[in-house]
C-alpha cells in the first residue's frame, strides 16, 4: 500500500475515532472497537507485558499454594494441634475456612479495586497471605488454625478475583485468553508445588508448619514487585490520567505506531468515558440493581456466575483438599505423591489450555472437554462401586482393596483432570471480559463469589456426601453435575475469543450471544481479511 493510502487510511481512522462526541456511545465504542483491533495489527508481546503477566500471575500460584498445600497437611498434623486426630468435621471446617474467607474476599474485591484500583488490591491480599501463613505456622489449637485458614481464603478471594481482571486489561487483545490462562498455569503449579513440599515434608515432625508458613515467601516478593508495574490504563483514564494511559498503551503495544496508538487510546476512552458517565450519574446501589435487572448485565451476570458455579460444582477441588485422605483410604502407600500425579496432570494440560484458549476459542474447549469430565467421574463411580463391594460400599482405613480397582480409580481421576484443566479449568476465569466497565468491578465480584460459595458447599459437604450416598454415589452425584453444566455452555456460552473487551458488552444486547458472537467474529476476520488485500 503507497505512502498516501496509508496515511489516508490512519486519517479515516481517526475520523472515526473523533465522531465519538457526537454519536451513541454504546454503538460507537462496538465498532471503534473493531477498527482499532485492525489497526494496531499486533499479536506479539513485549518484555513489558510478561514482566506485569508473571508478577500479577504470583497471585495465581498463591491461590495453587494455599488451596493445594492443606491436602498434605491434614494428613500430618497428627496431635498437633490438641486432638490425637482430626475429627471430619474439624477436617472440613479448617478446609472450609479458607473458602469462607475467599468468598468474602472475592465479593468485596472487585467493587474495592473499582475505586482504589487494581494493583492496591493486590498489594493488600499479598499483606493478608503474609499475616494468614504465620497465623497458621505457629497454631497449637484447631480454632487458631481456622482462623489462620480463614486469613488465607481471604487473600486467596482477593488475588482470584483482580488478579485475572488486572492481566485481562493490560494484555493486548488478540493474546488476552492466553495472557489470563497463564495466571491459571501459576494456580495449578502452586498446587504441584504444594504437593511436592507436602511428600518431602510427610514423614517429618512438624513438617506441616513448613508446609503453610512457606507461603509467605512468593507473597513478600510480589509485594516488593508490584512496585514496578503500573496500574490498569482503564482506571487511569478514569480518573483523568489520559497521559500515563497513553504511555502504558505504547508499552503494551510496543510495535505499532503513534497513529494507532493513539486510536487505541481514543477508543478505550470512549468506552471509559461512558463508563464514567454511568458512574458519576448512579450510585453503588443503582448499579447492584442494573446488574440484576438491565439485561446487558443480567446475561453476562448469569454466563459469568454459571461458568463459576460449574467449576466448582463438578467436584474438582475436593480432589485438591483431600485427595491425599482419598488415596490413602483406597490403599496407596505415598498419597501425598499420588496426590502429585493428579496436581502434576492438572498443570500438563493447563499449559496445554496456554496454547490453545485463543486460538481454539473459550465456547469450544468448553464444549468439547465436558464430556471428558463426565466420563471421567461416570468411571470413578463405577470403580469405586467394584472396589467397595466388600466394605459395604464405604471406604474404610486399613482395607486391603484391590490394586486393579484403585489403579482405576486413579485412572479415572486423571481424565477428569485432564478434561478440566483444558477448559473449566481456564475459561471461567476469563470473566472479566463479559462485564462492561461501569459493572465490571460488581460483576467479577459476584462471579467470583459464587465461585467460592459452590466451593464452600462442596468442600464442607464431600465427606458427609462420601459416608451417606457412597463413594460411588457422590461421584456419580458430580458426573450429573458436569452434565448439566455442559448443556448450560452448550445453550448459552457465547464466543468471545478474538474480541475487544467492549465488543463482549455488545453481543449480549438481544440475548445471549451465542450466534451474534459468531457474526462479529465472522466480521472482524472479513475485515482483517479486507486490510491485507489492502497492503498488498
Amino acid at each position: 500500500m503507497s505512502t498516501s493510502s496509508h496515511e489516508k487510511h490512519v486519517d479515516d481512522n481517526l475520523h472515526i475515532a473523533q465522531e465519538v462526541t457526537r454519536r451513541d456511545q454504546t454503538t460507537l465504542a462496538a465498532e471503534l472497537s473493531e477498527v482499532a483491533v485492525i489497526a494496531e495489527g499486533e499479536d506479539r508481546t513485549t518484555i513489558f507485558v510478561w514482566l506485569l503477566v508473571c508478577v500479577s500471575s504470583i497471585s495465581g500460584l498463591l491461590f495453587g499454594y494455599d488451596t493445594g498445600v492443606i491436602s498434605g497437611a491434614l494428613v500430618t498434623i497428627g496431635s498437633d494441634l490438641g486432638p490425637s486426630q482430626l475429627s471430619n468435621i474439624q477436617s472440613e471446617l479448617i478446609t472450609s475456612a479458607t473458602t469462607l474467607g475467599a468468598l468474602l474476599g472475592g465479593l468485596v474485591a472487585g467493587m474495592l479495586s473499582d475505586y482504589s484500583g487494581r494493583k492496591p488490591v493486590l498489594g493488600i491480599a499479598d499483606v493478608v497471605f503474609i499475616g494468614g501463613a504465620i497465623a497458621q505456622a505457629v497454631c497449637h489449637t484447631v480454632p487458631a488454625m481456622i482462623g489462620g485458614r480463614f486469613l488465607i481464603g481471604i487473600a486467596v478471594g482477593l488475588a482470584a478475583c483482580i488478579a485475572p481482571l488486572y492481566i485481562q486489561e493490560l494484555s493486548p487483545t488478540r493474546l488476552r485468553g492466553r495472557m489470563v490462562t497463564l495466571n491459571v498455569v501459576a494456580i495449578t503449579g502452586g498446587q504441584v508445588i504444594a504437593y511436592g513440599i507436602g511428600a518431602a515434608f510427610e514423614h517429618s515432625h512438624g513438617g506441616w508448619r513448613w508446609m503453610v508458613g512457606l507461603g509467605c515467601v512468593p507473597a513478600g516478593l510480589q509485594f516488593m514487585l508490584l512496585f514496578l508495574l503500573p496500574e490498569s490504563p482503564r482506571i487511569m483514564i478514569r480518573t483523568g490520567n489520559q497521559e500515563a494511559a497513553k504511555r502504558i498503551m505504547q508499552k503494551i503495544y510496543a510495535y505499532a505506531t503513534p497513529e494507532q496508538i493513539e486510536l487505541k487510546v481514543m477508543v478505550l476512552t470512549a468506552a471509559v468515558q461512558e463508563a464514567i458517565d454511568i458512574t458519576n450519574s448512579t450510585t453503588l446501589a443503582q448499579r447492584l440493581y442494573s446488574i440484576f435487572f438491565v439485561p446487558v448485565n443480567r446475561r453476562a451476570l448469569i454466563i459469568g456466575c454459571g461458568l463459576q458455579a460449574f467449576q466448582q460444582l463438578c467436584g474438582f477441588n475436593t480432589l485438591m483438599y483431600y485427595s491425599a485422605s482419598l488415596f490413602k483410604s483406597i490403599g496407596f502407600n505415598n498419597p501425598t505423591a499420588v496426590g502429585l500425579i493428579v496436581a502434576g496432570t492438572n498443570f500438563v494440560f493447563t499449559l496445554v489450555a496456554l496454547k490453545y484458549i485463543d486460538i481454539v476459542g473459550r465456547r469450544r474447549i468448553m464444549v468439547w472437554t465436558s464430556p471428558g469430565m463426565i466420563f471421567g467421574l461416570t468411571l470413578a463411580a463405577i470403580s469405586f462401586h467394584f472396589l467397595t463391594i466388600r466394605t459395604n460400599s464405604q471406604l474404610v482405613d486399613g482395607t486391603k482393596y484391590p490394586n486393579s480397582w484403585s489403579a482405576l480409580v486413579l485412572l479415572s481421576m486423571i481424565i477428569f483432570v485432564a478434561s478440566y484443566a483444558t477448559g473449566l479449568g481456564n475459561v471461567p476465569w476469563q470473566q472479566g471480559e463479559l462485564f462492561g466497565l461501569e459493572v465490571r468491578g460488581i460483576g467479577t465480584s459476584l462471579a467470583t463469589a459464587t465461585n467460592w460459595g459452590a466451593n464452600l458447599i462442596i468442600g464442607s459437604t464431600y465427606l458427609s456426601l462420601m459416608n451417606k450416598i457412597t463413594p460411588s454415589g457422590a461421584f456419580g452425584f458430580y458426573a450429573g453435575l458436569c452434565l448439566i453444566g455442559w448443556l448450560f455452555c452448550l445453550f448459552c456460552y457465547p464466543e468471545t475469543a478474538g474480541l475487544s473487551l467492549e465488543e463482549v458488552s455488545a453481543i449480549f444486547r438481544h440475548g445471549f450471544g451465542v450466534r451474534e458472537s459468531q457474526r462479529m467474529r465472522r466480521k472482524k476476520q472479513e475485515l482483517k481479511l479486507r486490510q491485507k488485500t489492502d497492503q498488498v
